[in-house]
């Protein structure tokens, strides 16, 4: 079987009765595909078409399974990175943009949408110190010298470091939430996805995390649409 019918075989339509067709998408060609499964990043952008019942196609590759490497998916994203949005002539990578453009083209009231510059702005901010301080610059630099260490080295020193400089931005980040529900005071948006998402991360990886962001953390992943989303990102691959 080549890889390109590989990739096709693979694909999970999901689809939702409650959704209105005709204020998203007609026909399957044109329903959006997220490709990606089985990382805490190839989760957000599930949990966020879960929550707003987007109609999509997942192609659920995998991150180190040769699977990004092929010549059909080195077509759609040179990158060769998962997670990736394809939506018509739309193809966006990373993460945070494929949930804002969910998020921007498909508003519901599940999922607080920033109206104004300041809303924006407000809501950018939490959303790229988290990603930056505890995604990128901790947690993937420890996946990246305790999981990855074949391929780039074990650094127990650099995984220590890291951790310790989780917990220093999770700390800013607990006093955030003794004040309010959510990251942001006019509900549950972005920037809790990607906290959230981050604390499951953190915590299967031993970082020290604030009690009240575990309750925190405890009590958005009670949300159905989380619930449809991680069912949906870590079933095991078919054989």
């Amino acid at each position: 079987m080549s890889a390109g019918s590989y990739l096709i075989n693979r694909a999970v339509l999901c689809t939702f009765p409650h959704v209105e067709v005709e204020n998203h998408i007609t026909t399957q060609n044109q329903r959006i595909e997220l490709w990606g499964a089985g990382t805490t990043r190839t989760l957000r952008p599930i949990w966020v078409a879960e929550e707003l019942g987007v109609p999509y196609v997942l192609r659920p590759i995998g991150a180190r399974t040769g699977e990004t490497q092929s010549p059909e998916y080195k077509q759609l994203n040179p990158k060769q990175k998962i997670p990736l949005l394809v939506d018509g002539s739309i193809r966006l990578s990373e993460s945070l943009a494929i949930c804002r453009y969910l998020i921007d083209k498909f508003p519901g009231e599940a999922v607080y949408q920033p109206i104004t510059p300041v809303e924006r702005a407000q809501e950018d901010e939490w959303c790229c110190y988290i990603y930056g301080e505890i995604d990128e610059t901790s947690l993937y630099v420890m996946r990246r010298h305790r999981d990855l260490e074949h391929i780039y080295g074990s650094a127990p020193v650099a995984v220590a470091s890291a951790a310790e400089y989780a917990t220093r931005h999770l700390n800013v980040v607990n006093d955030l939430l003794h004040q309010r529900e959510f990251v942001l005071e006019k509900g549950f948006g972005l920037a809790d996805i990607i906290l959230t998402t981050c604390l499951i991360w953190a915590l299967a990886y031993s970082v020290e995390v604030p009690g009240q962001l575990v309750e925190y953390k405890d009590r958005i992943v009670a949300r159905p649409a989380y619930l449809r989303a991680a069912a949906i990102n870590f079933k095991p691959p078919e054989v």
